[in-house]
This record gives structure tokens, C-alpha cells and sequence, in this order.
């Protein structure tokens, strides 16, 4: 029995997906070279993959940049406010909401910024937030 158990493993975990497996690792190192891999640590590979789990959110908030707004305005203070008293998972909500995920890219807290624009319509409490996650700016009306 142990013979057949081990065999039966051994096929469905091995065999059963050895050609799809070397169809996708030739296609993967097509497109992603093995010698542009190795100059990275696995740890580094995986922050670059990955992105970062922790982050500093005073830093984050030192890195936007604004557009229509002073950091200064109360709007602004506001959103920093209540943003600081949220908990760290519905702070990473939101940085999937800004960016479409909810992690930062491989460069970390230090180089990681986004927009802060005022979408300047005729009445502010018609617009709601929104954000264009390929470029990082969220539209925050008054």
C-alpha cells in the first residue's frame, strides 16, 4: 500500500504536471531572463514581487503631493486626521483603493507618493472620492 500511496503521490504531484510546468518555466524565462534573477537575494526578489506588508504612514503622508490643495487646508487636515486614527487594515483598504493594491511597490515608504487633487466641481457634496489607480492621485473634493 505505502508503495502505491507514494507512486499515486509522485504522479499526481510530479508527472501528471511535468510538461505544463516546463511549458510555463520556458515561457516565464523568456520573458524574465534566470540571469536578471540572480542578482537579487530571495528576500529582495521578494519585497521587488511582493511589495512591502509594513509601512510608515507619517512617511507616506510626507511624500504626497497635492494638487489644488496646500497640506495646510483643512481638508487636507482632515483626511490626515481620520486617516491616522484608522486601523492598519482599512489603512491598506485604502492604498488598494488609491493604487490597486494593498501593498507598496519594491522602492518602499522613502521614494512611494501619490496625489492628493481637488476635482473642482460646481458643488463639492455632489462628488465623491475617487482615485486613478495607474497614476496614484485621488480625486478628494472639499
Amino acid at each position: 500500500r505505502k508503495e502505491y500511496v507514494d507512486l499515486y503521490v509522485n504522479y499526481m504531484f510530479n508527472k501528471s504536471v511535468q510538461k505544463p510546468f516546463e511549458d510555463f518555466v520556458q515561457g516565464f524565462l523568456r520573458g524574465c531572463p534566470a540571469r536578471n534573477w540572480k542578482m537579487f537575494l530571495p528576500e529582495e526578489l521578494q519585497v521587488l514581487l511582493q511589495g512591502h506588508e509594513t509601512f510608515d504612514w507619517h512617511l507616506l503622508e510626507k511624500n504626497v503631493m497635492y494638487g489644488g490643495y496646500d497640506k495646510l487646508d483643512q481638508t487636507i487636515r482632515n483626511f490626515w486626521t481620520v486617516f491616522h486614527e484608522l486601523p492598519e487594515e482599512k489603512k491598506k483598504m485604502f492604498l488598494a483603493f488609491l493604487t490597486g493594491s494593498d501593498r507598496i511597490t519594491g522602492y518602499g515608504s522613502k521614494r512611494f507618493g501619490f496625489w492628493i487633487v481637488d476635482p473642482q466641481g460646481e458643488n463639492p457634496d455632489e462628488l465623491s472620492p475617487h482615485a486613478i489607480t495607474c497614476q496614484f492621485i485621488l480625486f478628494l473634493p472639499r
